[in-house]
């Protein structure tokens, strides 16, 4: 049995730290490290899961290169199900250049590849349907995907009584909630950053944010507030704001997101409730931050939860 069906953006990334100066045009600047890691929204929670300890696919696309290598042998070494993911041997893997500041702020050069030419049907519906969750991550960057595909997709995945649940990317061409009304019916959780929940909803409160989207039909919304930790609020009217562990310092932020998505969605097939979900998702994208990638921080459920109660009586 799967517990958590990754589907969406494969990428890796390559990550410069701490890039102080952006050089001009011909020049060069130092940076203390340069190195190749795991990243994009399924991919990242996937990995997340899977180190967590839960059983978690990836469906996705890759190219058959360096890249692709790269990723899929990260896939097998952290255990996470193979099953769905498309090799593309004419194609070319997802790639990012992540700029990494001195703050642990980052910021991307990203290329598509692949994940611009998945749609519907090239998904293998026999690991949706082993799967108790399926979890779409990275919408605003599958160019093929993005909208009514990927709408069509939620409504098989309700079809066959998956839960369901949806993160967003930043969408650098502005279609924003043109691209999400049609899936938004059919989630259970809708999962935004505070920063892309603001351009889809047009508000800057996180309440306002989740009612405009609970207007659209998914039964609950998550917005990840970063430092701040995260805001829920159900369409029966439950809400919670549950701060994060913010004494811990950021050493690099990438891949926080897909961390508390991961965790959050974790805490979910676990049976948790929707406050210790939130905490849970916290916690594992506090464990993110600590280290540099964005998934080399994670750590085993038995020693986020430890995390968790040694913060609770200041022991970190």
């Amino acid at each position: 049995m799967i517990d958590i069906a990754c589907v969406g953006v494969i990428v890796a990334d390559a990550i410069a730290k701490p890039v102080r100066i952006i050089p001009s045009k011909g020049k060069l600047e130092l940076v203390d490290t340069l190195s190749l890691y795991t990243g994009g929204c399924a991919a990242s929670a996937a990995i997340d899961m899977a180190k967590i300890g839960i059983n978690a696919a990836i469906i996705g696309k890759i190219g058959n290169d360096g890249f692709g290598n790269f990723m899929k042998n990260a896939f097998v070494e952290n255990n996470v199900i193979t099953d769905g993911l498309i090799i593309n041997n004419s194609g070319s893997t997802s790639a990012s250049l992540v700029i990494v500041t001195e703050d642990g702020e980052r910021s991307f050069i990203h290329c598509q590849g692949e994940n611009a030419t998945l749609i519907e049907s090239d998904i293998d519906y026999s690991i949706v349907e082993e799967a108790k969750l399926v979890f779409v991550a990275g919408i605003m960057l599958m160019a093929k995907f993005d909208g009514d595909e990927c709408a069509e997709f939620l409504r098989k995945c309700k079809e066959k009584g998956k839960i369901t649940a949806l993160d967003t990317a930043w969408d650098s061409t502005g279609r924003w909630m043109k691209v999400m009304t049609s899936s938004l019916p059919y989630l259970d959780y809708f999962l935004p950053s505070f920063e892309e929940a603001a351009e889809l909803s047009g508000k800057t409160d996180p309440e306002e944010m989740a009612d405009v989207f609970l207007a659209y039909g998914p039964k609950i919304v998550v917005i990840k507030l970063g430092k701040d930790g995260c805001f829920i609020k159900t369409q029966d009217g439950e809400k919670y704001n549950i701060p994060t562990y913010d004494r811990i310092k950021a050493v690099d932020t990438t891949g926080a997101g897909d961390s508390f998505c991961a965790g959050f969605l974790t805490a979910t097939v676990r049976g948790k409730s929707l406050f210790d979900c939130g905490k849970f998702g916290n916690a594992v994208g506090t464990h993110c931050v600590m280290a540099k990638g964005a998934s080399t921080g994670i750590k085993s459920e038995a020693e986020i939860l430890k995390f968790m109660d040694d913060y609770e009586k200041g022991l970190v």
